[in-house]
């Protein structure tokens, strides 16, 4: 598997009032998406309410981002589940539906028994298993569980564990994981908050919850860095940094639906026990997004 340059969007998963999951807003995305200017797609992620989904409803998700994903561009897969035995069933089972590599969560319910060594292994034995290249999800905000320096030496020498996604925002780990890994092991950032930092360590690659509604722009930041135009990509990110911290932190999923709908995409409601967005927390995401110079492109008309 090469080396992933650009963004991929964790997207979203819109559903209908009654909590049914919206197929056609899904694809309807992906066309949209198609047109923009990304990597490829991660389908059955954090920001996708994975966790609240059944497995058919996840497999159905990936088959349609296989059939609709522009060709060329890449489609991972959130595959990780608690179980080693579950997580190499699953990952195989979207491998068959055409899958080209799988994101795995690190396992946490039992978080202080995931040492290094019991990491290790888990990877280790999803990965020898696994019919698609794997990528290690790092996410700590969600499974209090940080993966350690020492896991990487290893697991990144591993021929089917080709890269990892890192969502803390921790700059120095960033540098670290990269200092430590085998140098074909790509180190991806999860989160627009790192990612001018990334750039400048030699990071290419990036899977951020802003890309379901503001591709174009992580995008942009990139191409203005690697043509040298470093501040330009500097105030680019520094504009859209605030619209970072409210879908991915203040106003969580609910505030990422809402601003992808505001941007011309479906966001659709959230599924319970989330709440949709109040109207006082949109009147803020919309000035959030008005100030970054966003447009309401969608057909959000105030009420």
């Amino acid at each position: 598997m090469n080396k992933i340059k650009g963004v991929l969007p964790p997207m979203i998963t819109p559903f209908k009032e009654n909590g049914d999951i919206d197929y056609e807003g899904f694809i309807s995305n992906i066309q949209k998406w198609n047109k923009d200017k990304i990597a490829g797609y991660l389908v059955i992620g954090s920001n996708s309410e994975t966790v609240y989904l059944n497995e058919e409803e996840k497999l159905n998700l990936v088959k349609y981002t296989v059939e609709n994903a522009a060709p060329g561009r890449a489609v991972m897969v959130g595959s990780g589940l608690e179980s080693t035995r579950e997580t190499i069933s699953f990952t195989n089972k979207c491998a068959r539906l055409g899958a080209h590599s799988a994101l795995v969560l690190t396992p946490f319910y039992y978080g202080s028994s995931m040492t290094t060594k019991s990491l290790i292994k888990h990877f280790t034995t999803v990965a020898d298993a696994s019919d698609i290249p794997i990528l290690i999800y790092n996410v700590s905000k969600f499974t209090h569980v940080n993966i350690s320096a020492d896991a990487i030496v290893e697991l990144s020498r591993h021929p089917n564990i080709v890269g990892m996604k890192d969502s803390n925002g921790d700059v120095p780990q960033l540098a670290t994981f990269l200092r430590v890994a085998d140098p074909s092991f790509q180190v991806m950032t999860g989160t627009f908050s790192a990612w001018y930092p990334a750039l400048a360590l030699g990071i290419t690659g990036i899977i951020s919850a802003m890309a379901n509604c503001c591709p174009n722009e992580i995008t942009e930041t990139q191409e203005l860095f690697d043509a040298g135009k470093w501040e330009e990509a500097r105030d680019l990110y520094n504009r859209m940094f605030p619209v970072n911290a409210a879908v991915t932190g203040a106003f969580g999923v609910a505030g990422l639906k809402f601003a992808t709908d505001y941007t011309g995409y479906k966001g659709g409601r959230v599924r319970s026990p989330l709440l949709d967005s109040s109207d006082e927390e949109k009147s803020k995401i919309i000035e959030i997004l008005q100030r970054a110079k966003i447009k309401n492109t969608g057909e959000y008309n105030g009420h």
